[in-house]
């Protein structure tokens, strides 16, 4: 117990070193008025201009002041993540400890010497994985103990075996000299600095003087910093107040969710009651995770709802046979989705490797939980299901974020432009965005300033057939028998009023004619009754006798039954009565089933899909021109196998798609 007691204490002292070491270290930083002079060779590669990547060497003694540098570099480029080679140690975890916060990364080791290892192999193979992946990689060639301002051969040995240059820097600052080994440079308040960064040097492995060019390159550079010499030709200046990147996108949002968080439980119970969370896992809803995590790479899929669900799961399979040494975690945000994603994964060959979760509510601390339990090594958000708190958490880890089927309507546009450095800081965070279309990757990149954007595609294209129980589809073509079915799919209130007057209008040119109405919300069904004239209800187990024009099937997940059944079929949320914002639904779901497909005037939602499928999608403005094209279709079987043909082998064209977005997800993994 005595021992208990005094290793909490050395803990609780250690905690409150740092915390007061960090905040001074913060404090002299940000007071020095900094120039930093940079040769415009080295630029690219310190900010990571088009997917540059190098290694930057300093003194060890000048370590403190490495900050400042990263400071400056990552609001140029969000995108960037640096990691220092920091030795294993008392004082070298320390240090690593007090930059952490920053997002400056340490890998633990150091050079293995006298046969003992000090996990400079290890460490080694981490540098190499995370330059390959194009982060930076910081070293101090005369660490961890010297002698000072002598290049160790395990430098140039990084730097000739991944071919990558080194950009030596120099640094001083209005400071004392610390008697360590290294005399290392602590800053003081409210003085000047200077950062020099010289051209990089390529170094060959194993030849002779490689060590003496780095070292004379880095005495050069500390020599100018130290000397602080007067502006040159081949160097850009630069100064200001440097400060790190914000964390969160939005603090505004960021404390807004935190002095709600008290009162998000009693809307989680309110929605239970409503039977919109499930009783025994809504505590995912705050971050309290009810499934163990696995062990190896985890990916974190999120999904917000059916749709995003349908189009993802493909790709979720993909990466998992391309590696099948990691783990997938699948959230959703609704019951509907869940349900879905149970179905579905029990069907799946990977079924064991994905486990799925509710996406917590955006509280930051409901967000660091999940995250402290599921500990995620890449993060695929898709469509516009993107929340600000999460995005800033998995950023202060250094967790790896992607955007998939990246969706930004005009509303949306206008709305972030409102808020547009929240949006740029939000999108920023994002090592590359794969949108859903042209017009969605114009606008992600107005609002994020440059985001890596690729590639091009919607990922709906992508989604295997709709499923279908085949012993239900024999019992309804059986009930049915030889009546020809129209499909009316999901439905939104104001159009099944239009919808009322083309079955009218048809049922006079086909009096056999079976209309299948299927509402986006089941639970509306019950009040569509009243417009067709107190129809069957599936949900109720009724069916549809020979005299009944119209069938209400108000069921959820049976679509891939019905586009089956139907010889034609209109896609609602698209005809001018409804009384929704948006438009349209997801073609391509009838279109991969060989179903002919109309839909109605607004479709601002999915124009990018409609348009892929080009002549494959007819579109009606009227309850008059829906019932002349049902009718036509009816009417000339080959002309509805023609269109359904040309939708089907649109869809066909998109395949490269899956194996694209499949490797730069993976990539996201390497280190």
């Amino acid at each position: 117990m005595v021992q208990q007691r005094s290793q909490q204490k050395q803990t609780l002292l250690g905690a409150t070193g740092v915390a007061v070491l960090r905040a001074y270290l913060a404090f002299t930083l940000r007071t020095t008025r900094w120039t930093v002079s940079i040769s415009p060779e080295a630029m690219p590669f310190l900010i990571g201009q088009d997917g540059k990547t190098a290694l930057v060497a300093f003194w060890h003694e000048i370590l403190p002041l490495s900050p400042a540098l990263w400071w400056w570099a990552e609001p140029q480029n969000p995108r960037l993540r640096l990691s220092v080679l920091i030795s294993r140690n008392r004082d070298g975890r320390m240090i690593a400890d007090i930059v952490a916060p920053w997002r400056i990364w340490s890998i633990a080791g150091s050079s293995d010497n006298k046969g003992k290892s000090k996990g400079g192999a290890s460490a080694f193979r981490r540098m190499r994985a995370l330059l390959n992946r194009g982060q930076i990689v910081a070293i101090t060639p005369d660490g961890p103990r010297g002698p000072r301002r002598v290049v160790q051969q395990g430098a140039v040995s990084l730097a000739g075996m991944t071919g990558l240059p080194v950009v030596p820097i120099g640094g001083s600052c209005s400071g004392i000299r610390v008697k360590t080994w290294d005399r290392m440079l602590l800053p003081l308040p409210f003085g000047k600095g200077h950062l020099v960064c010289g051209s990089p040097l390529t170094l060959v492995r194993h030849a002779t003087g490689e060590a003496a060019r780095l070292e004379s390159a880095l005495n050069e550079q500390m020599m100018q910093a130290e000397q602080n010499t007067q502006r040159s030709p081949a160097y850009q200046r630069t100064k200001g107040f440097l400060l790190p990147l914000d964390i969160m996108p939005s603090r505004l949002w960021y404390g807004l969710a935190t002095l709600l968080a008290p009162v998000l439980p009693f809307l989680l119970r309110w929605r239970q009651k409503r039977g919109k969370e499930l009783p025994t896992r809504v505590r995912e809803k705050m971050g309290f995770a009810s499934l163990r995590r696995p062990q190896g790479k985890l990916l974190w899929f999120h999904a917000a709802s059916v749709g995003e669900v349908l189009s993802l799961l493909p790709l979720v399979e993909n990466c998992l046979a391309h590696c099948p040494a990691c783990c997938v975690l699948l959230t959703t945000g609704t019951v509907t989705a869940a349900a879905l994603v149970k179905e579905r994964v029990q069907q799946s060959v990977f079924a064991a490797k994905i486990g799925h979760q509710f996406l917590p509510f955006d509280v930051p601390r409901w967000g660091t939980r999940f995250l402290n339990h599921w500990r995620p090594d890449a993060v695929v958000f898709t469509e516009s299901d993107l929340w600000p708190n999460l995005i800033g958490l998995c950023h202060k880890r250094a967790i790896p974020l992607a955007l998939v089927n990246g969706r930004m309507s005009d509303h949306s546009f206008k709305a972030w432009q409102k808020i547009p450095k929240v949006a740029q800081r939000m999108l920023e965070r994002f090592a590359w965005i794969a949108p859903r279309s042209d017009h969605d990757a114009a606008h992600f990149v107005q609002l994020s300033g440059g985001c890596s954007v690729g590639p091009v595609g919607d990922i709906k294209t992508l989604a295997q057939p709709l499923p279908v129980d085949w012993g239900q589809l024999a019992k309804v073509r059986d009930k049915i028998g030889e009546r020809p079915v129209f499909l009316a799919a999901s439905t939104h209130n104001g159009e099944e009023a239009e919808l009322v007057e083309a079955v009218a209008l048809l049922r006079r040119r086909h009096p056999t004619l079976l209309t299948v109405i299927v509402p986006r919300h089941p639970e509306r069904g019950a009040g569509l009754l009243a417009l067709f004239e107190y129809a069957p209800r599936r949900s109720c187990g009724q069916w549809p006798s020979a005299q009944d024009p119209v069938w209400v099937c108000d069921t959820l997940g049976e679509l891939g039954l019905f586009y089956r059944l139907a010889q034609c079929a209109f896609i609602g949320n698209s005809l001018q009565t409804i009384q929704t914002s948006g438009g349209g639904h997801n073609p391509f779901e009838p279109a991969r089933l060989k179903c002919p497909v109309a839909t109605g005037p607004r479709i601002q939602n999915f124009s990018q899909a409609f348009e892929q499928l080009g002549a494959g999608i007819v579109k009606v403005n009227t309850a008059q021109q829906l019932a002349a094209w049902v009718s036509d279709m009816l009417s000339k079987p080959e002309k509805a196998e023609q269109q359904a043909e040309c939708a089907y082998q649109k869809l066909e064209q998109q395949s490269e798609l899956l194996e694209t977005l499949t490797q730069k997800i993976v990539a996201l993994l390497v280190a």
